[in-house]
This record gives structure tokens, sequence and C-alpha cells, in this order.
């Protein structure tokens, strides 16, 4: 069987779930879904062999105080890559400065199949110039600074992943997890996919994009799902008539009391939350090309 060798690169203050979630991922394809995928597909499938990689081999402590243990230092990581991934967090605005590492990310992108970023990860390969002509994403409260500190990256604010060529990027945190099922899908298809999204009860496709995140969260969560499914809506039609005759219609209620329950369950009025939404969606096109400033307080990761 083709065994893919994955290595997963982390750093000091390294953001523990940008490993955990995809690394989790390709543990499920590897060992739990393993039988269930062969007989879905009725095909032989690669297998992964898992690879955690920091500056120094032994415990590195992420940013939450856990301690993870690197399997390799940089020196001891040699031979071929099918996947190189690096992972983000507050750590790495000194790892950017780290001459050393980005220098070995460099070489290290030049053995492997392909390469990905996690959340804010995408900063180191844009400081080893491995996003140069190249669109990518990253954390929304971030993509910004991406782009001001990288001129020659293209950054997309919006998607959950951005593949271009053989270097992904996803977005925050989370994401990565996305992004891994996105790896996973490539090498073993759509069901493989699937069925390791079922066993972690997620999607294996996530409805929207990550700007409805940053004002979908500032406002308060309605315990109303039809309102959490129409604050979605809302971010992802942005230039559609968002009036309280048109929401209310969509909610199913009346205007006067889908105003009353909107505000009850948001701490905002509709209008408030529309207009919210838009001028965040303007601010995020605008800072992306550096002429406006950024939508929320720049958060350090």
């Amino acid at each position: 069987m083709d065994v893919r060798r994955i290595v997963f690169v982390i750093f000091p203050r390294f953001q523990v779930l940008d490993l955990t979630g995809p690394h989790e991922v390709f543990t499920q394809a590897e060992r739990g879904a393993q039988a269930e995928l062969v007989a879905q597909t009725e095909r032989v499938v690669p297998g992964y062999r898992l690879e955690v990689v920091a500056p120094l081999r032994g415990p590195v402590t992420a940013s939450g105080s856990l301690t993870v243990t690197a399997d390799l230092g940089l020196d001891e990581c040699v031979g071929p890559i099918d996947t190189l991934v690096v992972v983000g967090g507050p750590g790495r605005v000194e790892v950017c400065a780290d001459r050393r590492l980005i220098g070995w990310l460099r070489a290290a992108a030049g053995r492997a199949r392909q390469v990905a970023a996690v959340c804010s990860g995408a900063f180191l390969l844009a400081e080893a110039g491995l996003l140069d002509g190249r669109r990518a994403v990253t954390h929304w409260g971030s993509c910004a600074e991406l782009a001001r500190r990288y001129p020659a990256v293209t950054v997309q604010p919006d998607p959950i992943f951005v593949r271009d060529g053989a270097v992904w990027t996803s977005a925050g945190v989370t994401a990565g997890i996305d992004l891994a099922l996105a790896l996973v899908e490539q090498d073993r298809g759509a069901e493989a996919s699937r069925t390791i999204a079922r066993r972690l009860v997620m999607f294996v496709q996530r409805p929207g994009g990550q700007a409805q995140f940053s004002t979908q969260l500032a406002a308060q969560r309605p315990a109303r799902g039809g309102l959490r499914q129409l604050q979605a809506w809302v971010v992802e039609h942005l230039a559609d008539d968002l009036t309280v005759p048109v929401l209310a219609a969509r909610a199913g209620m009346s205007e006067r009391h889908f105003a009353r329950v909107f505000s009850a369950q948001t701490g905002q009025t509709p209008a408030a939350y529309v207009e919210a939404a838009r001028v965040e969606a303007a601010r995020r096109r605008g800072g992306v090309r550096g002429d406006q400033p950024r939508t929320a307080p720049e958060q350090r990761r």
C-alpha cells in the first residue's frame, strides 16, 4: 500500500488545535476508518505516516500551555515528504524571524509533493517565499496584515481554505480540519472524506465562507435555529434587499414579531445587524488592498 508521509511543523506557542484537528483527520483516515474506506471504495487507498517536527526534537509548549512532543528536530527530518503542514499560533511572530526555520521550510517544500498552512501558518509560508504569486487565506482577523506585509501574495479573506497549485492555506483554527478533509478527499475520494466527517460529527464542507463568523459571533447567538440560519444567509447575500419585510418573510414571521424576536435574541435590531455585516465586508475588501482600516482588533496569531 502506498504510504504518504505527512509532516506537521510546530514551534513554541503554536495553536494546539491547528495541529490536533488536521492530525486527527489523517489519524481517522489511517486507523479507524481504514477498513470501512476500503470496503466502500473497493480499491487500494493510500495510507498515512504522521510525523511532528519542531526546531528541536522533544517537548514543545503550545499557546495554551499544553505540551506536545515533537518526533524529530529540523535537522533530523530528511528525505521525501508527501504533505508538509505548517501550523499557526501566537509564536509565529518570533518564528518568522528565525532564519534557520524559514530556510528549512523553503528547502523542505522543495522535496514535498504539496505544502499546506493552517491559520496563521500562512505567515511562515509567505516569509519563506512559498506564497509569492499565489492566492492564499488566513484567519479573518489577520488577512489585511498578511496582504500588507507580503504584497506578492493575493489574499482572499473569505474562503475556508484556498488551493493554488500545490500550495494550500486555510482560515482560522478549526478550518484546518476542513483543509485536512479536502486533502483526504484528494487522495481517497469524496466518500472517504464524508466517512471521516461523519465520524467527527462535522460538515464535510461548511456552508458559506469565514466572513459569516466574525459578524455572527459579534452578536448574541440566537436560541432559535431559524434565526442562526438567517444570520448566515444575510452574510452571504449582502447585496440583496435585506429590509425587515424581506427578512421577516424568510423567517416565516410577521414583521413586528420578527423585529422583536431578532432584537431580543441577538441584542441588535435587524437593521443594525445588516449594517454591521455590510460595513465589515466592505472594510475587509478594502483592508486586504491596504487602503482601509482593519475590521476588528488585530489578533496576534
